[in-house]
This record gives C-alpha cells, sequence and structure tokens, in this order.
C-alpha cells in the first residue's frame, strides 16, 4: 500500500505538460486540471462562471491541441452570427432558411475536411489511378460531436424550439463545454438553452455528479482497460493461428471494451455537468439486455441516434412516406452513421450491415421474434451484434472477413486450443463482472434495498456506504493509473 502511495505521489510531481490529449482517465485532469478548474468556478461571481467555464474548456481542449481551438473559436462565431441572421429574418422564412442552410454548409465543411479528406483522395487515387499527395491532418479532437451541437443551435433557432443566445461568450461556452467535449453525449442546445445563463450548483447534484463520475471512471479504468488488454492479446495473435473460440472470446472482449469505454465516458460527462450544474441526457440505457437490434439501438449511444432522427431522419419524411421511401430513409441515416464513425469503408459497412438488419425486423421479423423465448432473442441479439463489432474494430475490410471465417470454422484453424483455455482462466472472473456490470442487476439490487430499509439506515447506506465504495472505485482507479500503459479511449479518432 504504502509503495503504491509513493508512485502515485511521485507520477503527480513528475507531470509535465505535454503534447498528449487530455482524457478524464488521466492523473493530469483528475488531480490538477479538475480541481483547479472547479475551485475556480465556485470562488467566481455568477456573472464570470461562463467565462471561467469558457476558459477552462479552452484549455482543456489546446492541451493536446492548441491550434484547433481556433476552429471551435471560428465555429461558434459562424454559429452565433447565424443565430442573430435567423431571428433578424424570422419573418422571411426563405432567408431564414437559406442561413440555416449557409450554418449547415460551413459547419460539415470543416468536418469533411478535416475527417474526410483523406479517405477522399484515397478513394480517388484507387479509383483514377492517379497519385494525389493526401494532406494528413490530425484530426481535432471532439470534431465530429461538437459540429452536431453547434448546428442544433442554428436549427433549434429556426424552429423556434430553442431561444436566440444573445451572449457570445455564452454560445462559446455551450460548444466548448469540456464535460461532454471530446465523447458526448451530444448535447442539443434545446436541451441546454435554460440552463447556459440560469442553472443552479447545489451541493446534492455536486454530490450526485461526483459519484456518477466516479462509477464512470470505474466503468473505463478497470474494466474497459482491462478486458480491452484480452482483446488486445488476441488481436496480436496471428489471424491463421485463431481457434474459433478464442476468435469468439476476443470479439466479445472488444464488445464488452467499447461498451464500458464509451458509456463510463458519457457517465463520467453527465456526472462532471452536474457538478457544474448541468443536466445533460442519458447516453446509454443497458444496450446489451436488448431483444432485438432496433431495440439496441435506442439504448446505445442515445443522443446520437435522437439527433439523427430529429434532424435527418424525420425531416426525410420518416415513417410517414411510403414503404419504399421509409427503407431508403433508413439506408440513408445508417449510411450517414457508419461514415460519422469513421473515414473508412468498414464503418460504412458496419452501418449499412445495421440497416439492412433494421429494415429486416421493420419489414416482419420483429413480430416474429416477440414470440420466441427472451433468452433466444437476447442470443439473436449477442449474434448479431458480435458480427457487428468485427466490422467496426477492423480498418482492412478483408482482415475482418477473415476473422469472420475464423469465427464461423471456415478456416480449418481448430475448435480451441490452449490459448483459449489459458485466456479463459486468466479473464473468467473479469468476464463474469461485465456480464454482470452490463444489466441493471445491481442498479434494481439498490432500488430494492432502499426500498427495504428504513429513513435511519437508508441514510447511513447513502452517506457512508455508497461514499466508501466510491472512495475505494477511485483509489483502485488511481492505483490502476499510475502505473498503467493501456489506457486507450476507443471513442477519440471519431
Amino acid at each position: 500500500m504504502r509503495a503504491i502511495i509513493f508512485a502515485f505521489i511521485e507520477n503527480i510531481l513528475s507531470i509535465k505538460v505535454r503534447c498528449d490529449s487530455m482524457v478524464f482517465s488521466s492523473l493530469t485532469f483528475l488531480f490538477i486540471f479538475l480541481p483547479i478548474t472547479l475551485l475556480l468556478y465556485f470562488i467566481s461571481p455568477r456573472k464570470i462562471k461562463n467565462i471561467v467555464l469558457l476558459i477552462g474548456s479552452l484549455i482543456f481542449y489546446a492541451w493536446g491541441e492548441p491550434v484547433y481551438i481556433l476552429l471551435m473559436i471560428f465555429s461558434s462565431v459562424v454559429d452565433y452570427t447565424h443565430g442573430i441572421l435567423i431571428e433578424k429574418h424570422r419573418d422571411n422564412d426563405k432567408k431564414a432558411r437559406l442561413i440555416v442552410l449557409s450554418s449547415a454548409i460551413i459547419n460539415l465543411s470543416l468536418l469533411a475536411f478535416f475527417k474526410y479528406s483523406d479517405f477522399l483522395i484515397e478513394n480517388i487515387n484507387y479509383l483514377f489511378n492517379t497519385s494525389l499527395a493526401t494532406l494528413n491532418l490530425p484530426l481535432p479532437i471532439g470534431i465530429s460531436f461538437y459540429t452536431f451541437q453547434t448546428m442544433s443551435y442554428t436549427i433549434d433557432v429556426y424552429r423556434k424550439e430553442a431561444p436566440i443566445q444573445k451572449s457570445p461568450i455564452a454560445l462559446a461556452t455551450y460548444v466548448t463545454l469540456f464535460p461532454q467535449l471530446i465523447a458526448g453525449p451530444i448535447v442539443r442546445y434545446q436541451t441546454v438553452a435554460d440552463q447556459i445563463n440560469n442553472r443552479i450548483e447545489t451541493s446534492d447534484k455536486f454530490a450526485e455528479g461526483v459519484k456518477r463520475f466516479v462509477i464512470g471512471l470505474g466503468k473505463k479504468v478497470l474494466i474497459a482497460n482491462n478486458i480491452g488488454m484480452l482483446w488486445s492479446e488476441i488481436q496480436g495473435i496471428n489471424i491463421s493461428d485463431l481457434t474459433v473460440l478464442t476468435a469468439w472470446l476476443g470479439i466479445i472482449a472488444f464488445s464488452f471494451q467499447i461498451y464500458f469505454d464509451f458509456s463510463g465516458y458519457s457517465d463520467m460527462a453527465i456526472g462532471l455537468g452536474k457538478m457544474f450544474g448541468f443536466d445533460f441526457l442519458e447516453n446509454f440505457n443497458y444496450p446489451y439486455i436488448s431483444q432485438s437490434i432496433s431495440e439496441f439501438w435506442r439504448r446505445w449511444h442515445m443522443s446520437l441516434g435522437t439527433w439523427f432522427k430529429d434532424y435527418v431522419y424525420i425531416p426525410l419524411g420518416g415513417n410517414r412516406v411510403s414503404k419504399i421511401k421509409v427503407y431508403r430513409n433508413l439506408f440513408i441515416i445508417w449510411f450517414i452513421t457508419g461514415l460519422w464513425h469513421g473515414a473508412s469503408w468498414n464503418f460504412v459497412v458496419w452501418g449499412l450491415y445495421f440497416g439492412v438488419i433494421i429494415a429486416i425486423e421493420k419489414a416482419g421479423l420483429l413480430k416474429l421474434l416477440e414470440n420466441l423465448w427472451k433468452p433466444i432473442r437476447h442470443i439473436y441479439v449477442v449474434f448479431i451484434l458480435s458480427i457487428s463489432w468485427v466490422f467496426f474494430v477492423f480498418d482492412d475490410i478483408s482482415i475482418g472477413l477473415s476473422y469472420l471465417k475464423i469465427m464461423f470454422g471456415f478456416n480449418n484453424t481448430g475448435f480451441f486450443d490452449t490459448h483459449f483455455l489459458y485466456y479463459l482462466c486468466n479473464y473468467i472472473i473479469l468476464l463474469i463482472i461485465s456480464i454482470i456490470c452490463s444489466t441493471p442487476y445491481i442498479k434494481n439490487k439498490h432500488s430494492l434495498l432502499l426500498e427495504s430499509i428504513n429513513e435511519k439506515h437508508r441514510l447511513f447506506y447513502e452517506n457512508i456506504i455508497i461514499t466508501v465504495i466510491c472512495f475505494g472505485i477511485l483509489f483502485f482507479s488511481t492505483a490502476y493509473l499510475v502505473d498503467a500503459t493501456y489506457n486507450p479511449f476507443l471513442y477519440f479518432r471519431f
């Protein structure tokens, strides 16, 4: 214990400013940036809290990419100006529509340039046998998230679903808000329009935020990082040496890694928001308990699904058009969803794969599933998702297809071997923990316990027991981070 504490202190004291991007699950963020930002925020008068939060957010973003704060400031100015113009031309719907279109074009052009320019050049070179040089631009962190957020501002103002923001500082605070900047949830302007200037910070909300943040930290550091090491080890094996069960074990490990990685970050973001007085919408609702793929996508990355539904799917006609157009709309949405996740064809295939499955469910499979035993429905979902994660994780589609062949025994590599037994024995406890924590089992037990005990015991449980558990999660997460060399964040590249 003493060695861990001394190692932790030495690590903290030796932290230097470097060009690595700051993440929530880093010692720099946990013990330097966050405490200083919270202190400055809470000692500041109400009038300058947004300024403090804006400066803190810009520092957070500039930690790894100082130049790109200019891009974020530019986006804020563009959408602030467009919002003012929409309000000015409110009586002229044609002009107002053109202003919204202008905002969307500028925002999407920035996203396309930085995220998709090399992808486009590579495909042009391939199709036309040219040798155009790629730009090799580093991807601005969180650009996919804050681009959608800034677009939602002008659209919501145009639709009269949110008030015009007359303060450029307030709007820039919304755009740059560091708690959800790099990985969501995608916070639409109408959700926090009132909170930007009129939020109330309370000790209860702050305590709730701390608990939510620590739970997210534990999911990310203690579960995602460790189960991710299993996937990394299996991924490192020569694909010709993999057996069927080892391949399945690997992709199951990845499915847990990406869930706890992303949902853990969302929990941390929601918790941080509460510390500063914001209420962000939920982003995950135990997606792995779903009984259909349609249900899965109502539970997974909910802020993205809601954004596409309200700003793309419904404007295209949604379900209110002919069946052919409904399926057209579905494939447009899923093509965009795949492309949003990354500038690579495997993501497009991944998105269209879900488009096909959901179209089939919509065409009648859902009715058939309703008549099946629940465990069978769940097995169906796990099976479909496992295939999808192969498309997602391998940028090279040919390698992904080779991995799928092994999963289904088409490569004659054997059913299992000593590698599988070794990995299973080493990670079986973590796999069981992952399964339990990906369901509402603990949450339900917690709720039942609160209902069954009297007020005195409830206060003791909530104020003492839960606090001790949170301190334990924080301690073990910190102990892991002190010497950790494996602390990836999968959604950084999106």
